[in-house]
């Protein structure tokens, strides 16, 4: 049987497993595998316990001793916020409990996934992200999963295929840059980011993140992997916290965050990249500032207009082109 018509009948099979979701045109004779690859992203979509599970495993570097294991967890909410066929955006948003015992709702990271795209905007090293071409070899069929931290600033982003078979729908990326996280970057460790492998695989009771990661850093004047890492992220559906502050949440500040959606997307495109510094405590240096202003917006003591007037002028001022900037930053 021709490979690419039983790829076509596995996907077919599967996708009957999948929520149901409106066919789309993807300008192809056939879009049944892009289809199921459509249906398996949307159906990360949902409410869920998740739990978040980190290990160092094995020390590359001389004298380095993995960390202890860390484990933490909650309640999300996974919202769909744009799809238009060959682009969807979920954004995760984090609800825990204040010191009222009240639903607070934390804004956490994002996931856009594009088909077959033209470039991605990938992690080049401390403080700096590149607009960077994809081959058209690798564009078929693929999808480029970018994430973006708590503020809609850049995480990194990486290219591959879903796979439907052996009864499992996955998404396995190439190995990509990206910088260091809040729990380790707090510590001050000798590595300074990590490059890593995600898979994305739906289960029978949810979905999982797996993340394989090497932590790396400057040694001698070179780059070098200091010790690998597993990461575990797995969300199982729950009702069991307040969904609808999250969905209050984003409906009083949907409109301020799709403008530094796009604020960030249109420094991306004017300079090539973006290069923004990060703070070991809050990401990004715009971090603080924009969640701030979010929260404000959704407690009605701004309104969305004036947010949106700091928000780009915060953006603007903390940004500028890709390679001067860097340069700069190496001086």
């Amino acid at each position: 049987m021709n490979m690419s018509l039983k790829a076509g009948l596995t996907a077919l099979a599967l996708l009957a497993a999948l929520p149901a979701t409106a066919q789309v045109d993807c300008g192809k004779p056939d879009c049944t595998a892009f289809n199921a690859d459509r249906a398996a992203i949307l159906a990360m979509a949902g409410t869920y316990r998740v739990k978040f599970d980190f290990k160092e495993t094995v020390a590359i570097a001389p004298g380095y001793e993995p960390i202890e294991p860390k484990r933490s967890g909650g309640f999300e909410a996974v919202r769909v916020i744009e799809d238009t066929g060959r682009t969807i955006r979920l954004q995760h948003l984090l609800v825990v409990k204040d010191e009222e015992d009240k639903p607070f709702v934390i804004k956490h990271w994002r996931q856009d996934w594009t088909y077959e795209p033209e470039t991605v905007l990938t992690y080049e090293g401390p403080d700096q992200w590149k607009v960077t071409p994809v081959p058209a070899a690798q564009r078929t069929d693929a999808w480029a999963q970018t994430v973006w931290q708590t503020d809609d600033s850049p995480r990194y982003g990486g290219v591959g295929q879903w796979k439907h078979d052996r009864g499992e729908h996955r998404w396995i990326s190439g190995e990509t840059g990206r910088p260091l996280a809040r729990r380790d970057a707090v510590r001050k460790p000798i590595y300074d980011r990590y490059f890593g492998t995600n898979r994305h695989a739906l289960t029978h009771q949810g979905w999982v993140h797996e993340q394989d990661n090497a932590k790396a850093g400057m040694r001698d004047g070179n780059l070098a992997t200091i010790v690998h890492e597993v990461v575990l992220n797995s969300y199982v559906p729950s009702t069991e916290f307040e969904i609808q502050a999250a969905d209050d949440y984003m409906a009083k500040t949907a409109t301020f965050w799709a403008a530094v959606r796009k604020q960030w997307d249109d420094v991306a495109a004017r300079h090539g990249g973006i290069h923004l510094v990060q703070e070991a405590e809050n990401g990004s240096s715009t971090g603080k500032q924009l969640m701030e202003l979010a929260g404000k917006v959704a407690k009605g003591e701004m309104g969305t207009a004036d947010a949106v007037s700091q928000a780009r002028h915060l953006i603007t001022g903390a940004t500028g082109p890709a390679t001067a900037m860097a340069g700069a930053s190496r001086g």
